[in-house]
């Protein structure tokens, strides 16, 4: 009896999770979730909150309780193994936070309610892709930005001392050179900030320019080579995955079909 019982609940959670995993349920929860972006949008204007505030507030709640319920399903659906999942779990965070309560002691969380948008990327599969390459690149990021951090605390240094007591607004602290160097390294107004100290020395290229060089044209771009490699990785291993739920198929397959001929073999009908 507790046997039947087992497998009878196996069955329909096995059919809420097909259901769940279905491209219509799917692409309903990716309109909703644009469409919850375009209200949120609008509730910051002033015009548009003070002619249809309502209507928005109400959609806003609906959507809300959609993806309430879609989670509470899935928490049936999978039971203990939703919370394998660190997808899930994003989700059910951001849902949660959502339904916190919004006073004026919490203001902060109306505005943290624009985080439900971000579930557009566990429903996608191409963006979640693309930020369990980032996860898996971390490692390898760190070492690159710990790298960084020693240039450029050398170079602050360097700065600091040689051109620290004629321009003091730029680099007459270590904090000072550290920003104007994250400047610099940006690209943005370095040529200025370069001509106005080789007026006073003239040789202050042979500075910068060396410093960009090594953090801009270098150092950055091994951030972006490990980003990429960890794509191309993840991609490989799915094509791996996918290769090997192909054979396995074609094994049964073939194990069906010397069934069937086993059977006509020895003279009886194949089964159903």
């Amino acid at each position: 009896m507790k046997k039947a019982e087992t497998i009878a609940t196996d069955g329909w959670r096995a059919a809420l999770q097909s259901w769940l995993d279905s491209p219509p349920v799917s692409r309903t929860i990716t309109g909703l979730i644009l469409v919850n972006a375009v209200t949120l949008g609008l509730e910051t204007s002033e015009t548009v909150h003070q002619a249809a505030g309502g209507v928005i507030r109400v959609l806003d709640a609906a959507i809300l309780a959609v993806f309430v319920a879609e989670l509470t399903a899935k928490l049936a659906a999978f039971g203990l193994r939703f919370f394998r999942s660190g997808w899930n779990i994003f989700d059910l965070l951001v849902v949660g936070i959502a339904l916190a309560p919004v006073g004026e002691a919490l203001s902060v969380l109306r505005a943290l309610r624009v985080l439900r948008l971000l579930r557009l990327v566990s429903i996608v599969p191409d963006l979640r892709r693309v930020v369990e390459a980032l996860l898996r690149s971390l490692p390898g990021l760190g070492a690159i930005a710990g790298l960084l951090i020693l240039i450029f605390y050398v170079f602050a240094v360097m700065a600091t001392m040689m051109f620290g007591d004629k321009h003091e607004e730029a680099f007459g602290t270590l904090g000072r050179s550290l920003f104007t160097l994250f400047q610099i390294m940006t690209l943005e107004g370095w040529a200025d900030i370069a001509r106005k100290i080789m007026e006073d020395m003239p040789l202050a290229w042979a500075f910068f320019i060396p410093f960009i060089l090594v953090t801009t044209l270098t150092v950055l771009n091994l951030f972006v080579a490990i980003i990429v490699n960890s794509m191309q990785l993840l991609h490989d291993e799915d094509l791996k995955r996918e290769t090997v739920t192909a054979d396995q198929q074609l094994v049964e397959l073939i194990a069906e079909v010397r069934a069937l001929r086993a059977e006509m073999a020895q003279g009886r009908s194949p089964s159903t």
